[in-house]
């Protein structure tokens, strides 16, 4: 199973260790799935744990090895092709890897924006709690 997380989601499994979002990093660092990548999403990771309302609720050290074992353990996709479908603009690249990675899901914790796609070429667009179901059926 090829499964893109949203960079919220690997932000989460940062900020709260043991809860959903957690669950799933720690289920594709078992090998449950492959994650997929990209330097984009890198980038944003980088620049996301940097910010300075969210500097108190993640250490800098979990962080840079979550970043390098992405790094090095994810399929990052290349040259993504441009994809304007997404209600918000910034989440375009995320379709644009599920599309390039072939990923069978693509895991957010936005409530409207990607949520409200369900669907992306063949890519099922689903919440943290939901492919935590679907690793445990």
């Amino acid at each position: 199973m090829r499964v893109v997380l949203d960079t919220n989601v690997l932000v989460s499994a940062l900020i709260s260790s043991g809860g959903w979002p957690d669950r799933l990093y720690q289920a594709w660092r078992t090998g449950l799935f492959e994650l997929i990548s990209s330097e984009e999403q890198l980038d944003e990771f980088r620049r996301v744990t940097r910010y300075p309302r969210l500097r108190p609720f993640l250490e800098s050290a979990a962080a840079g090895a979550m970043f390098n074992e992405i790094r090095l353990l994810a399929e990052i996709v290349r040259h993504l092709p441009k994809v304007e479908i997404s209600p918000d603009p910034d989440d375009n690249f995320l379709l644009a890897m599920a599309q390039e990675g072939h990923a069978d899901y693509l895991v957010t914790g936005d409530k409207g924006d990607l949520l409200a796609l369900s669907r992306y070429k063949g890519t099922h667009i689903v919440t943290v709690a939901r492919m935590v179901e679907l690793l445990n059926q």
